[in-house]
């Protein structure tokens, strides 16, 4: 499955529009959640919302900060 959408001006930012297909296989309506990855070769992945995911993350993120020198001396 293949799609080609057009990057749009929205009020004062820049969006697309999913095609009525795209939001039927994600099971997704207006206001719902949706998670953007980025994959490797400049590709993303679209993914729906999924409450564990924000759940770890934010400890991921509270743990990142928490010990933010330590992982720059162990990325090196």
């Amino acid at each position: 499955m293949n799609y080609k959408t057009k990057v749009r001006k929205i009020g004062n930012s820049q969006g697309i529009l999913l095609p009525r297909e795209v939001l039927q296989q994600l099971q997704v309506k207006e206001g719902d959640a949706l998670y953007l990855t980025r994959a490797p070769d400049n590709a993303l992945r679209i993914s729906t919302g999924d409450p564990s995911f924000e759940t770890k993350m934010a400890i991921a993120d509270d743990l990142m900060d928490r010990y933010q020198n330590a992982l720059r001396e162990l990325a090196k």
